[in-house]
Parts: C-alpha cells; sequence; structure tokens
C-alpha cells in the first residue's frame, strides 16, 4: 500500500447517505456549522471531508457519532437556494480516515490521512469482476428498478475497487452495509463483500416476487368466489328463491355468527355453510 497523505480539511457530516470515491453527487445542506464547513472550503481549495454520522435523527453529532472513514471530496459547484439551503455538486475522491478532531468557533475540521488502495487487475480480481456483473446483471433482470445504460457503464469499468463501489452506490443497502463497503479498503475482499451483499438482496427479491404471486393468486380466487355468490345470490332472487335456500342460508349463518361456539367448530360450519350455499337449489338435499 502506498504512504498515506495526511491533510487537514474542513468536516461536513452526512444524515442517511455516504459518498463513494469516483461519485459526482448533488447534496443539499442546511445545518449551519455545515454550511460554514462548505464556505470555509470553498474560500480554500475547495477541498472537503464526507463522513457519515451513525443516527440520521441527531441534529449536532459529536465524534462518537459519526464513523471515522470517510470520502476525502471535491466541492465542484455550490448554489445557495431561496430557503437557505446550499446545494453543492461534489466528487469523491479518496476513502481516508479521521485521526483527530479541531473544533473551531464556526465549524469543525479534522486531520484525516488519506487510505491509498492497491489496484492489482489479476486473474483472481477478473473473475470477481466478472462474477459481481453477473449477479449485478441476474438482480438488475429480478428488481427492473436499475436500467440497461447503468449495466453498461458498470460493465465498462476496468478498476476493480471502483466498480465494487459504484455496485454498492445503486443497491438498497442498510447504511451500514455501505459504510462497511466504504472502510474495506483491501481491493479483492470490497469485491467478495459486494458480492455477498448482491447476492443476499437477490434472494430478499426472489422471496418478495413470490409471496406477492401467491398474495395475487389468492386475491383473484376471493374475487372470483365473491363474484360467483353475487351472481348466485342475483339469479337466486330473480327466481323469487329470497325466502327459500338463500334466506335459509342468511339465518344459518346469522345463528353460526351469534353462537358462543370454539373458533374452530365455527371454521368448520361456515366452511360446510359455504359448501351448501353453492349447491344449485334444484338438486335433492341428502336427509
Amino acid at each position: 500500500m502506498a504512504d498515506e497523505i495526511k491533510k487537514n480539511v474542513p468536516l461536513l457530516p452526512l444524515r442517511g447517505l455516504l459518498v463513494y470515491p469516483t461519485m459526482v453527487l448533488h447534496l443539499d445542506v442546511g445545518r449551519e456549522k455545515s454550511v460554514q464547513a462548505l464556505e470555509q472550503a470553498m474560500m480554500n481549495d475547495h477541498m472537503i471531508f464526507l463522513a457519515t454520522q451513525r443516527e440520521i435523527s441527531i441534529d449536532e453529532p459529536g465524534e462518537e457519532e459519526i464513523f471515522k472513514v470517510g470520502t476525502y471530496t471535491k466541492i465542484k459547484q455550490m448554489l445557495k437556494l431561496p430557503n437557505g439551503t446550499i446545494r453543492v455538486l461534489v466528487e469523491g475522491l479518496n476513502r481516508a480516515e479521521i485521526e483527530s478532531y479541531v473544533e473551531l468557533e464556526d465549524y469543525t475540521s479534522v486531520d484525516i490521512k488519506e487510505l491509498a488502495e492497491e489496484e492489482l487487475k489479476d486473474a483472481e480480481a477478473e473473475a470477481l469482476m466478472r462474477t459481481l456483473l453477473d449477479h449485478f446483471d441476474q438482480y438488475i433482470k429480478i428488481s427492473k428498478k436499475i436500467s440497461a445504460e447503468t449495466y453498461a457503464t458498470v460493465t465498462d469499468i476496468e478498476e476493480p475497487g471502483r466498480m465494487a463501489d459504484i455496485v454498492s452506490s445503486h443497491l438498497p443497502l442498510k447504511l451500514k452495509d455501505k459504510q462497511e463497503v466504504l472502510e474495506t479498503v483491501d481491493v479483492k475482499k470490497r469485491l467478495n463483500r459486494v458480492i455477498s451483499l448482491i447476492h443476499n438482496e437477490k434472494e430478499v427479491l426472489e422471496i418478495e416476487k413470490k409471496i406477492g404471486q401467491r398474495v395475487k393468486r389468492s386475491m383473484e380466487r376471493t374475487q372470483k368466489e365473491y363474484y360467483l355468490r353475487e351472481q348466485m345470490k342475483a339469479i337466486q332472487k330473480e327466481l323469487g328463491d329470497k325466502e327459500g335456500k338463500t334466506g335459509e342460508v342468511s339465518s344459518l349463518m346469522s345463528k353460526i355468527e351469534a353462537s358462543s361456539m370454539p373458533d374452530s367448530v365455527r371454521e368448520t360450519a361456515l366452511k360446510e355453510l359455504n359448501r351448501y350455499e353453492k349447491i344449485p337449489a334444484s338438486l335433492p338435499r341428502a336427509l
């Protein structure tokens, strides 16, 4: 691993998201200390350190509430919105780790060390990349929430570590899992971790799909039974059977519901009544 590079930069804590190296995205910033950190960075070299806080609900996180590993980032654009919020376009550069905090009057800065990674693309790394792409392709086909263009973009990535980061950024992972990927500096271990995560996500999607299909079939069956039952009632009414079998079934239903019989007995009684209701009125009843 290359020598670790140390720097002091303003800190911008993130709530509910993180930024991987090479990612470019917009952030909306509203907290006063965060705004001050951005302005300080813009006055200097446009560099800032992004680190995710452990709990979204905390408005002013302390040192113990912020993950130590984050991303050394360049601010590419900054725009003040009418509501006072600042929208920034940032580009993640390198993984880095907080060594110490420097509490200033208006904002917090941190001493960080950049965590360099070795991009060794040997046969094992190549195999891991192919495996990850295969899993990502299968995931996209199941989820249908990621475009084919995104997959094509990922297939063009030649750096193993970057591929792991970008795939992870597109998965609906828990924050702690995304943070774990960020903290994994060893590229092969990172590829293995993302493969494991995407495999788990595929299994969850497949189970969700099966549950959805089962619920749909059940609803269709219930709707069909309700429709047929209503049709039967309408036909019986037209045939003047209001006081005949329909009335009898209604009376028996009321008696069953009003009774204090055990649930298992009531369920059996309702099942038998339902079966009796479906028997055509013209058929002779067994005595």
